[in-house]
């Protein structure tokens, strides 16, 4: 029996090696792999959310970087509602590569996709060779939401999360209770971990 829940599917895109197993690993549970092996093909977590009061399903999707499978992301990504495109902001040709990427999404007739663009590896700021502002930038020239984490250290994760996608989520996809008048009562709940949100997408507090 299948859960009678709206299902929301979230692929991650981008290079191999710049940390998008790894993001989703710290957003899933929390923990971090210093020595994850690559991903082959395609690999698929479910988390069970609920947004403004109303209960849904995160399908997350973790795609390979590699070449020889880039064939196969205009399938992946047919269906997606929200695509998160990740570089590595010590790796150039990471994020100018993010243009290869960027161009498979364009066949996506839909106006409620959702695509974020993320600077993966701030922890290694010394190292960094792609600034905040080239990737911001980049992210409003295509109209797309920006973000910069640290998958090692969580920094930013939970920011790209529930300060990011999740209320652009409630904007686009209609999520949750149209009736509550009351912004304290809407909040975004993750296996127990709880943050309210407002309709507007300011985070208001974490319980």
């Amino acid at each position: 029996m299948t859960d009678d829940i709206r299902q929301y599917k979230i692929i991650f895109l981008g290079d191999k090696y710049v940390g998008k197993s790894s993001i989703l690993n710290r957003f899933y549970q929390d923990k971090y792999e210093p020595d994850y092996n690559a991903t082959i093909g395609l690999d698929f977590h479910s988390k069970k959310s609920n947004i403004n009061g109303e209960s849904i399903r995160l399908q997350l999707y973790d795609t390979a970087g590699q070449e020889k499978f880039q064939c196969l992301i205009p399938m992946y990504i047919c269906d997606a509602n929200i695509i998160l495109i990740v570089y590595d902001i010590t790796i150039k040709d990471s994020f100018t590569h993010t243009e290869y990427w960027v161009n498979a999404t364009k066949d996506l007739k839909r106006e409620d996709v959702i695509v974020v663009l993320i600077g993966n590896k701030i922890d290694l700021e010394d190292k960094r060779t792609v600034s905040t502002k080239e990737g911001e930038d980049f992210a409003t020239e295509k109209g797309f939401l920006f973000h910069e984490v640290s998958s090692k250290t969580g920094d930013g994760i939970e920011n790209l999360f529930f300060n990011k996608i999740f209320p652009e989520m409630v904007r686009k996809f209609n999520i949750g209770n149209e009736q509550e008048e009351n912004e304290d009562n809407n909040g975004i709940q993750l296996d127990g971990q709880q943050q309210n949100v407002s309709k507007k997408g300011n985070l208001i507090k974490k319980l």
